[in-house]
């Protein structure tokens, strides 16, 4: 009887999308000794480029659930892949820790029971005269801010972690194919993936996580799966230096819903907003630096300096995201709607489980 490893060896596995989870995806097959071929026409325009890298786990106020379930194994997981992953990028890192503040009382009553009744020693509260408040409070001109930290959540860059991805599947040669795909079938215990070009592409396994277009490629009717488009998008802003030292703030942080990242001492990112559309609406500008009563003038006063969107998919009538096994040999893994970097690595832990049970 051959091994598991042999049949791993063997098989072959279609990836169809290449953002953070499909390449998360080949990442841990291939190491596991599978051959893996990533399929994906529009790799620079996936729904990846509306990340921002935030990686809020341990902060996460429902403590139950599978959604939990899976923060916590990724939390967990996260400093095991940074690692693996510092051989092919030694300046990848988790920038810690993660500050969630708000104006708003009761929103703040309510972080206040949630770190009493969960005694972790990695969240805490900030009141207004905590040194991380006082320094947003003094960029901002604003007194009423308070919130929480989290020693264990931060941002991994986004860019920097697809680049990295990329030096390793270099590196395993991994397949890559840039046709379209229009159909996927079974025939002979075989997969065949058709691309818009015609081309049969065979394999064991077919693994879908292209966002939006994985309903193309399933009867979502007989598995009752429907997906609804989310824009995400993002501003880097250039703000006048002589009236604010960007770098007197946190790493990162988040306001009443927006995420702030600070670039140097004049430029930060704020992003991003929430619109169920596929096209940017108007007034971008106004709508990702409203998170306070009044805006400080080096904020009114900020340039674009650099904007970008990217469509996500979030599960309608279920919780995200979707991973499921839909057929012997077809998995699909989507609808992550915020979260992809902060769950690829649950994910693709889920979607190896699932594979090498198949081969069992």
């Amino acid at each position: 009887m051959k091994s598991l490893k042999e049949n791993f060896k063997k098989a072959h596995i279609v990836i169809i999308g290449s953002g953070i989870i499909g390449k998360f995806n080949a990442l841990e097959l291939s190491e596991l000794g599978f051959q893996v071929t990533i399929i994906d026409p529009t790799e620079l325009q996936n729904s990846s480029n509306a990340a921002l890298g935030i990686l809020m786990g341990n902060m996460y106020q429902k403590r139950r659930g599978r959604s939990w379930d899976l923060r916590k194994q990724s939390i967990e997981l996260w400093p095991q892949w940074i690692r693996f992953l510092q051989k092919f990028n030694s300046e990848l890192s988790i920038e810690k820790p993660l500050i969630q503040l708000t104006t708003n009382e009761e929103k703040f009553k309510k972080l206040e029971k949630f770190i009493c009744e969960n005694n972790d020693q990695n969240l805490r509260i900030l009141e207004r005269d905590s040194i991380f408040i006082n320094s947003i409070n003094k960029a901002f001109q604003t007194k009423n801010i308070r919130g929480m930290i989290s020693f264990k959540d931060g941002r991994i860059n986004p860019y920097s972690l697809l680049q990295t991805l990329d030096k390793y599947l270099k590196h395993k040669k991994i397949n890559f194919s840039k046709g379209e795909i229009i159909k996927i079938r079974k025939t002979n215990n075989q997969w065949i993936s058709t691309t818009k070009n015609n081309e049969n592409i065979k394999s064991d396994i077919v693994i879908v996580c292209n966002s939006l277009k994985a309903i193309d490629l399933i009867d979502s009717i007989s598995h009752n799966i429907t997906l609804k488009p989310v824009l995400g998008q993002a501003m880097e802003i250039d703000v006048n230096e002589a009236e604010v030292d960007l770098l007197s703030l946190p790493k990162q942080f988040n306001i009443n819903g927006k995420n702030i990242i600070p670039k140097s001492k004049n430029k930060l990112i704020i992003g991003s907003t929430d619109e169920y559309s596929t096209k940017p609406g108007e007034n971008a500008f106004e709508k990702l630096t409203n998170f306070l009563d009044k805006k400080p003038n080096w904020l009114m006063e900020g340039k674009i300096s650099k904007k970008w969107y990217g469509i996500r998919s979030r599960p309608d009538g279920e919780p995200s995201p979707i991973m499921k096994n839909l057929e012997d040999g077809l998995i699909i893994c989507t609808g992550f709607y915020k979260n992809g970097i902060l769950l690829a690595p649950a994910c693709s832990k889920w979607v190896a489980n699932e594979i090498k049970n198949y081969f069992s």
